[in-house]
């Protein structure tokens, strides 16, 4: 096992870059770019770094030279041969070749495109820019070394006792919440942590205590490069880029508000069983839910990745009852600000009414809470959105006023298409 505490003392980047592969990236993002690549190659997308947590003044803890180093590495990755048998020839989802070969043939010549990095107030502007297929797969890539270069900046003048101790007690944390999710009948929990990871060796770390920890209640992560390197399930469908950027390209309100549904036609026609699991949050779930077509009801199950988790899954189970549909048959998935008293109790609130799972994120890869002085290594709000998509402006709303995206003027027009009324504002700390 890697000696995490040494290697964090002895960093020197080139021998130990932060994003060591291509597939260093959620599964979700590689099945919709082989969706895009089909439907919409030649549409432009602007993707950039918004920082929510404004307080945490990343450009006065990064080293700009550090960061680009890290960002012109990533630029220099392709797929070695043994990436492109993987994503070929496994089973993901108990479907082999999931990955078309015309998709593979662009994957295994792609280098992922410029980037544009400026600093204002204190934070990087970072921007990519170009045709979507290969813009959006800078996201996760992006997020993580932003991520790790700032948990290297709080690390750097720590000893070696004492970077020691640090690991213990994060560990001994992590041990302890697993600890905790044992007794949970039928538990399923998977870790979806790259985006916001306190660092790779650290995730890879996390994940294969959970893996000894939970066995088969563990049931993979997003992680592509993590899933082969374990040999473990690589988890994940859709997310909130692809309504966005359809939306954004609208003609109008009618098209607009169509936009969602024709999304999950697309993604209907390439997928089937546990892979059609809806994400209706994007412009509200209520407004969603009311206007969503029939066979929408039919698929298996629904992601919650805002608002109050339980309000989330009681509307999906009404939604399911009033549509015909056996709720005991349906997966809910909760995959927005966890940690394990929360999953314990959304786990006994729904525990046989649904099927339940969950989708870990921060708190279980970056759980460093009150381990340094000042709390320095505390988990922070940062993402990488899409912002335009063929010179418009995207949004998104989510069931979380505080999660919004986009400019004022169109929230407010998002906000009139999909019948977005009052929103109890939440705080987001992940």
């Amino acid at each position: 096992m890697v000696d995490i505490a040494t290697r964090v003392y002895n960093h020197k980047w080139k021998i130990d870059p932060i994003v060591r592969s291509l597939i260093d990236t959620d599964f979700y993002k590689l099945l919709m770019c082989q969706s895009v690549h089909r439907n919409s190659p030649d549409t432009r997308v602007t993707f950039s770094l918004i920082n929510r947590s404004t307080d945490v003044r990343l450009a006065e803890l990064i080293d700009e030279g550090e960061l680009r180093e890290q960002l012109d590495h990533v630029r220099t990755l392709s797929l070695t041969r043994g990436e492109s048998t993987w994503l070929r020839g496994n089973t993901f989802y108990g479907k082999r070749q999931m990955f078309r070969p015309d998709f593979m043939e662009f994957l295994e010549g792609l280098r992922l495109p410029p980037y544009q990095l400026d600093k204002r107030d204190g934070q990087f502007e970072l921007t990519f820019e170009g045709p979507w297929p290969q813009v959006m797969l800078w996201e996760i890539p992006a997020l993580a070394i932003l991520m790790e270069l700032r948990s290297r900046a709080v690390l750097k003048d720590l000893g070696r006792f004492e970077l020691q101790v640090l690991y213990a007690r994060a560990m001994t944390r992590l041990w302890e919440k697993i600890e905790a999710l044992r007794d949970l009948p039928d538990l399923r929990i998977a870790d979806f942590g790259t985006r916001r990871r306190h660092s790779f060796l650290w995730q890879d770390w996390t994940v294969q205590a959970m893996m000894e920890g939970l066995g088969d209640r563990f049931t993979g992560t997003s992680n592509c490069a993590i899933a082969m390197r374990r040999e473990i399930e690589a988890i994940g469908t859709n997310a909130h880029e692809l309504p966005m950027v359809h939306a954004a390209l609208a003609d109008s309100d009618a098209g607009l508000r169509a936009a969602p549904y024709e999304v999950l036609a697309d993604w209907h026609e390439e997928h089937e069983g546990n892979l059609r699991i809806i994400l209706p949050d994007t412009y509200g779930t209520e407004g969603f839910l009311a206007g969503a077509p029939d066979w929408l009801a039919g698929w298996t199950g629904i992601r919650i990745d805002s608002g109050d988790p339980a309000t989330g899954a009681e509307n999906a189970i009404r939604w399911w009852r009033d549509r015909g549909e056996d709720p005991r048959g349906k997966l809910i998935i909760f995959s927005d600000g966890l940690d394990v008293d929360r999953i314990i109790a959304l786990h006994r609130q729904f525990h046989g009414r649904v099927k339940v799972s969950f989708g870990w994120g921060t708190l279980m890869t970056n759980d460093f809470r009150g381990l340094v002085p000042g709390d320095g290594l505390a988990p922070f709000s940062l993402v990488c959105k899409a912002v335009a998509a063929d010179g418009r402006p995207t949004v998104k709303l989510s069931d979380n006023p505080a999660k919004a995206t986009g400019p004022a003027s169109e929230i407010a027009r998002y906000k009139r298409v999909f019948g977005v009324g009052a929103q109890q504002a939440l705080a987001v700390s992940v």
